[in-house]
């Protein structure tokens, strides 16, 4: 499941904006996938859009629910123990399948550095399961922890699952996107692709995980640019 084109040149680091790697997967999938399927997952991103979802997903100012998940490698990662290091970088994202997830996990490696440098952690979160999540960390070189979050319970704190349409399961079945395996479960439920920055606010008279940051797009096509993130990172600093 390598998603790159005979067209497109791999890169060991990828640096060049997501809006511009975005344009050129569009570009490819508007040669190649007939217009009667790309309709098919524009009605879903659109009957997403109207749904309410996104309005209901928890925003800058809220408490970050604390979890704790296995990484790609079995590793049990507690966020807890990651934003007592400093600010925590979290990417929702659908699954190791989807190019556009692939895109952004890609990007956000590329800058990870300059994350480290900020004393910031960076981790992505998705529902597949461990196995596919070390496929996917081994195939494309990603040096921060994937955490696989069976039945989406995490994503369901930070109120961004929403269940696949049943006319869009059927192209994905058609195109070997075999979410029950894939996922390890039949829900054929997903996270809305969302980025966060949380901080630590151990001065209250509760300390509490919060909010600084988020970037909830119900349209999976699109991604907060890696600089964009970055960006929110040094409001949490000392």
């Amino acid at each position: 499941m390598k998603w790159r084109s005979l067209e497109e040149p791999e890169r060991a680091s990828e640096t060049r904006p997501l809006r511009q790697i975005y344009a050129e997967r569009k570009e490819l999938i508007a040669k190649y996938v007939p217009a009667d399927i790309r309709a098919t997952h524009e009605r879903a991103v659109e009957e997403l859009k109207q749904s309410g979802k996104i309005e209901r997903a928890l925003k800058p100012g809220d408490r970050a629910p604390a979890f704790e998940l296995q990484d790609q490698n079995g590793k049990w990662i507690h966020s807890s123990e990651l934003l007592e290091c400093g600010p925590l970088v979290i990417c929702f994202f659908r699954g190791r399948w989807c190019p556009f997830c692939v895109g952004q996990m890609e990007a956000m490696n590329a800058i990870l550095p300059q994350f480290r440098q900020l004393g910031a952690s960076l981790i992505g979160i998705s529902p597949q399961t461990v196995h596919q999540s070390y496929l996917m960390s081994d195939q494309h070189k990603l040096r921060f922890p994937l955490l696989s979050d069976a039945g989406n319970q995490v994503a369901l704190q930070f109120r961004l699952v929403y269940r696949i349409p049943e006319y869009q399961q059927e192209v994905y079945s058609r195109a070997f996107v075999n979410l029950p395996f894939l996922n390890g479960n039949a829900s054929w439920e997903l996270p809305i692709p969302a980025t966060y920055v949380i901080g630590r606010d151990s001065q209250a008279s509760a300390p509490h995980n919060f909010i600084q940051y988020a970037s909830v797009r119900p349209d999976y096509t699109e991604r907060p640019e890696p600089t964009e993130v970055l960006h929110a990172v040094p409001q949490l600093l000392p």
